[in-house]
């Protein structure tokens, strides 16, 4: 228990912004992780059980396992979007609040995610290691040869903020046919901004030029992206992943792009991340990056500041910016 009076403890169990402790250290005791030491899940376990929040990322699982040996723990304020580290029935029922960090990185993730999808279509990074080996000899009429971005369709799966973001980039700057999957239809008036339509999902597939994932991961969509939909996608189209690592089958996706059915991929995420299919690292026509999509000083920054705002907010009012399990509060 935390003692009468005392400031609540927060864990931080990854470096952060040296800023964003230092206004946290104003309000709390705070222990970091700043020297980024690897941790034991005995060690996590430890420092989590003495703390009444923690800061976390997407790699900090928070389970029921954790949970229970973390009594005093009330919040986990997660610096990201997403939360699949979290399982937030097991927070819910423990009456621990989890918070995330949406809105403010959607911009930048929607640049990346179109970065991605200009670099898998023209080949940009086999180029570069083409020239970087010295195998640039002469000019020919197909070297490099990729596919057009303009005037192509995209199918986005997954109409969010970011999904939306993409959309816009690829219907106003590029003059995109933009098609997208969803678990609901969009209002008219959000479609029209969007340049976009909804469509099923193997329609999508069978209709679009490049296809970009932008939804939240869940147990019910693990691998929904697996032989049979890579099947349905044109002869040379090209997926982008910009989501969660679990959506997609990579087993199933490097086949197809070795069978020639693909056109190439690019991904942002790993199932198992930072653990990388081996086989993904021996392939040509992809682009792999390390988890980056929000990854701008400024964004990360906002990300960090609004998981310190939740926290403050949590422990000086009862009350968070972006809660997900709101029913904590109301407890």
């Amino acid at each position: 228990m935390t003692p009468v009076n005392a400031k609540p403890k927060i864990y931080i169990p990854r470096p952060n912004f040296p800023e964003v402790i230092g206004r946290l250290e104003s309000h709390f005791e705070v222990v970091h992780n700043q020297a980024d030491q690897a941790l034991t899940a005995e060690q996590f376990r430890l420092l989590a059980s003495q703390a009444d929040g923690l800061l976390t990322t997407g790699s900090d699982v928070i389970n029921e396992s954790l949970l229970k040996a973390c009594p005093q723990l009330k919040i986990c304020a997660n610096m990201a979007v997403g939360y699949n580290n979290f399982d937030l029935l097991s927070m819910t029922r423990a009456g621990v609040l989890a918070t995330n960090t949406p809105d403010v990185l959607t911009q930048t993730t929607a640049d990346f995610g179109f970065a991605l999808l200009m670099a898998c279509a023209r080949r940009l990074v086999e180029s570069e290691h083409f020239l970087r080996d010295q195998q640039w000899k002469q000019w020919r009429y197909d070297l490099m040869a990729g596919q057009d971005v303009h005037g192509s369709t995209l199918g986005i799966i997954g109409m969010g903020r970011i999904g939306q973001a993409v959309a816009k980039r690829a219907s106003m700057g590029f003059d995109m046919k933009v098609i997208y999957h969803n678990r609901s239809v969009l209002p008219a008036d959000v479609e029209k901004a969007c340049g976009a339509s909804w469509v099923e999902l193997d329609a999508l597939l069978a209709q679009s030029d490049h296809v970009m994932l932008v939804l939240p991961y869940s147990p019910e969509c693990h691998h929904m992206i697996g032989a049979r939909q890579l099947s349905l996608m044109k002869p040379g189209a090209h997926l982008i992943n910009i989501a969660r690592g679990g959506l997609i089958d990579e087993e199933a996706l490097v086949d197809a792009l070795e069978r020639g059915h693909l056109g190439g991929f690019a991904l942002d995420v790993f199932e198992g991340e930072p653990q990388i299919n081996p086989r993904l690292l021996t392939q040509k026509r992809v682009v792999l990056t390390p988890h980056i999509a929000s990854s701008t000083i400024q964004t990360r920054l906002k990300m960090s500041n609004l998981a310190a705002d939740n926290l403050i907010e949590f422990f000086s009012r009862r009350q968070a910016l972006t809660p997900l399990n709101p029913e904590v509060l109301e407890k």
